[in-house]
């Protein structure tokens, strides 16, 4: 139970926030869940997009990731995939993971591209699978994003996590028939990801958060996919910090070092956390919370402050349309 002090502050940190919801439509005729949080006095300073994890959420389960990000002055945007959390779909379904990166890059790409959001400069943030949602989002439009946040990234599932070769075999071929199976056999994700027991807890009692064997077709998707950004990581050219547990046991920390290592970001920033598991942004004790919010949010202030470049060439862009249109 929260302290009667723990409450107020949450409370007076809410006060400081305006959240909305909303449904969008894909292209596909399905309904999306979106979500935003914007500092209630002001202008905020930048925009960060939410890219949840596989079988999770944005409202409720980044509720306090997002909490503090507006809190520090930023706003903040998420949607639930297509199969996830308040959307319409078969729930934990991923038919395509190019589904869910169009439907992300348009919802995000509107959002910027508002008159008051045109000249404020854009961040990505994904956990986990979402941190696949991320690179994917660069990758799809490479100079469009500012920069990108990524925790404990899915560029690769884990060798605990991985089916071995005569299942990945199975799967992808009884994908393409029974797509929404559920017989992968994998351990019990919550249990592995997120150390604190009470967040385990809220996790299993979120009617939104899908639990449960993986559907075959996810599977097969999720293996697809970090199998392709594991072997293009030298293609990402966007500023990047890369935020990993040392005792992940779900996804890979030495492909996260890849990633700084091989990466053509010439701005890139890599953290280990020692002793911190899966979960970074809510799963871990709040004196853990704390050093890995620090990180993130003077990462952002610093990129912020300094501004970049593509914001530079939109402003020259537009100056010489200007120009062009007097002559």
């Amino acid at each position: 139970m929260a302290s009667e002090a723990e409450i107020e502050y949450e409370e007076a940190s809410e006060a400081e926030i305006k959240y909305d919801e909303e449904y969008v439509w894909n292209s596909r005729g399905l309904k999306l869940f979106a979500c935003r949080w914007l500092p209630a006095n002001g202008s905020p300073k930048a925009l960060i997009f939410l890219c949840h994890g596989y079988a999770m959420e944005c409202s409720i389960t980044m509720k306090s990731t997002a909490t503090r990000l507006a809190k520090a002055g930023y706003a903040v945007y998420g949607i639930d995939y297509e199969g996830h959390g308040k959307s319409e779909g078969v729930p934990g379904l991923v038919m395509n993971f190019d589904f869910v990166i169009d439907d992300c890059s348009e919802h995000f790409t509107t959002i910027c591209e508002k008159a008051e959001n045109k000249k404020k400069m854009r961040y990505l943030m994904g956990e986990s699978m979402g941190g696949a949602v991320a690179l994917l989002l660069h990758r799809k439009k490479p100079q469009y994003w500012d920069g990108a946040i990524l925790v404990a990234p899915m560029c690769k599932i884990s060798e605990e996590m991985r089916p071995n070769t005569v299942v990945v075999s199975v799967l992808s071929a009884l994908s393409k028939v029974v797509p929404s199976w559920r017989i992968v056999p994998i351990p019990d994700i919550i249990d592995v990801a997120f150390k604190v027991p009470e967040v385990r807890e809220e996790i299993r009692a979120n009617q939104y958060c899908y639990k449960g064997n993986p559907r075959l077709r996810t599977a097969y998707e999720l293996m697809r996919v970090s199998t392709e950004i594991e072997q293009s990581l030298h293609e990402v050219s966007l500023p990047f910090l890369v935020l990993h547990g040392e005792e992940d046991q779900v996804t890979d920390k030495a492909v996260s070092k890849q990633l700084y290592d091989v990466a053509a970001s010439s701005d890139k920033t890599l953290k280990f956390y020692p002793k911190m598991w899966h979960g970074l942004l809510y799963g871990e004790p709040p004196e853990n919370l704390q050093i890995v919010f620090s990180d993130i949010i003077g990462w952002i202030e610093q990129k912020t402050h300094h501004g970049n470049s593509r914001l530079e060439r939109e402003l020259k862009e537009e100056h010489e349309h200007l120009v062009k249109s007097d002559l």
